[in-house]
């Protein structure tokens, strides 16, 4: 059946899984003509795909639709439907707080939207879905050929840790893992349409298969390793409890495995660590990043904080400071705490005053920035394999708006360099999923910046990949 041309634009706040789902629901919405637009004021249905993890993430969520009001106002006929985290959480209070808008779908229930959507048209009346279906996974739906070189696949969702300050095992129930061969289709689908590198998602990748009996993790990466057309493979978010010393030595032996990991610690602080319920001390984290950096020493290790956890001490903090000095971040994010609805920490009444929490934040970016920076100045000279993302998002200020000799990309730690086509390459021979040699000459706080190697050439293919210096 042929549908007449229908306007979307999605909205998608937190993390990399929302981002996933935010794709997935637009590709989705693709059957019943919906065309994603670029503005809200240009569409004929809005989804706003949310985040409920800290405080700013959900005032976020009402003061978008705060702004979509104004909007609705103005184009009563315009569709407003409201998913993800805070919908799984607030449920039918959203319309209590929001009372225009249509629809609105939990974490488990996206692909219910097209039904949703037909039943609110029908009705006259919202629609609330969020029920939490035990094995509802987003239908993949792989992109256009050609329209982007790196693609998020969700393995996992759910948690079972509970954490004591963290929403997830509430917002998206608990940890459940996709099958295997579900996983290796999906990822078979985005190398079909020319992606060439894709970040794997789940609340706790290290323990994906466990409670279903199916392959583990390295199994499961030795798996994708295989497939023919995937340069990089990358993971998010990994448990430091659940890091086995076969996962820490894929890093050395599946040559398509990204030499980067992302493994939150925190806390710095044993008692923090413990009332966090992270069921890990700071000496058993310190021996996994030895171990990690055994088996490949040119790993990259990010990490999160929590700035003021209820009951962090000064010296609580002084630890969080001494561990991110000894480990030597490439980089890491960090938050002030916030109270969460449903989270066992918001119950806790030692809280920490904002204006602490505040200056510690400050504090632990300050030391963080100082140590990326001395990473990076270290790579300068050195050639760094990076696979081509596409043209530098920022051109010179004294060259055109769009110079075809501006070009970016990722090293396989994940590093952002960008670099200038020198006389010896065509910019034709320089295009999105190509990996290129490129020698270091600058370094900055959150990117890098060199040259091609010249006498290089743009290849394909991961085996190998190695960073040397000059």
């Amino acid at each position: 059946m042929m549908h007449s041309s229908k306007t979307l634009y999605v909205h998608t706040i937190g993390c990399q899984m929302n981002v996933y789902d935010g794709e997935q629901i637009a590709r989705g919405l693709i059957p019943l003509g919906y065309r994603p637009v670029g503005r809200p004021e240009a569409a004929d249905l809005i989804v706003v795909n949310t985040c409920a993890i800290r405080e700013k993430a959900e005032q976020k969520v009402f003061s978008f639709l705060g702004r979509l009001a104004i909007l609705k106002e103005k184009r009563p006929d315009l569709i407003i439907a409201v998913g993800g985290c805070v919908a799984q959480q607030e449920g039918e209070r959203i319309l209590s707080r929001a009372p225009y808008v249509d629809i609105v779908f939990g974490t488990r229930s996206i692909d219910r939207l097209p039904e949703l959507l037909a039943d609110a048209a029908a009705s006259g009346r919202p629609r609330v879905a969020v029920e939490m279906a035990a094995d509802a996974f987003v239908t993949p739906r792989p992109p256009e050929k050609g329209e982007r070189v790196s693609g998020f696949v969700t393995i996992m969702q759910g948690c079972d840790n509970h954490c004591t300050y963290c929403v997830v095992p509430s917002v998206r129930g608990s940890e459940t893992s996709k099958p295997p061969e579900a996983v290796l289709a999906e990822v078979r689908g985005l190398t079909e349409a020319g992606v060439r590198e894709v970040t794997l998602l789940g609340q706790n990748v290290n323990s994906y298969g466990r409670k279903e009996g199916l392959c583990d993790f390295p199994d499961l990466l030795g798996m994708l390793n295989e497939i023919e057309g995937l340069e990089r493979i990358r993971f998010t978010t990994s448990h430091p409890k659940d890091l086995s010393d076969r996962l820490i030595a894929a890093f050395r032996d599946l040559p398509r495995l990204c030499k980067h990991i992302h493994l939150p610690i925190q806390s710095g602080s044993d008692r923090i660590l413990k009332r966090m319920n992270r069921k890990y001390t700071r000496a058993v984290y310190l021996d996994r990043i030895e171990k990690l950096r055994t088996a490949c020493p040119e790993i990259a290790v990010t990490s999160d904080f929590i700035a003021g956890f209820p009951g962090e001490t000064d010296d609580d903090f002084r630890q969080t400071l001494s561990i991110i000095e000894t480990v030597g971040y490439d980089s890491l994010f960090a938050f002030q705490y916030s109270d969460r609805p449903s989270a066992p920490a918001a119950r806790f009444s030692d809280k920490v005053p904002d204006p602490v929490k505040a200056e510690r934040l400050r504090r632990l970016f300050d030391l963080q920035s100082r140590i990326t920076l001395e990473k990076h100045q270290k790579l300068v000279g050195r050639v760094e394999t990076v696979l081509v993302d596409g043209p530098a998002k920022k051109q010179p200020a004294d060259g055109p708006v769009s110079d075809p000799t501006q070009w970016a990309g990722r090293t396989s730690g994940n590093k952002i360099v960008n670099f200038t086509l020198t006389p010896h390459w065509k910019s034709e021979a320089v295009c999105p999923g190509r990996l290129i040699p490129v020698r270091i000459e600058a370094a900055f706080p959150h990117s890098l910046r060199g040259r091609p190697v010249d006498g290089g050439a743009p290849r394909s293919g991961a085996q190998g990949e190695e960073t040397h210096a000059a």
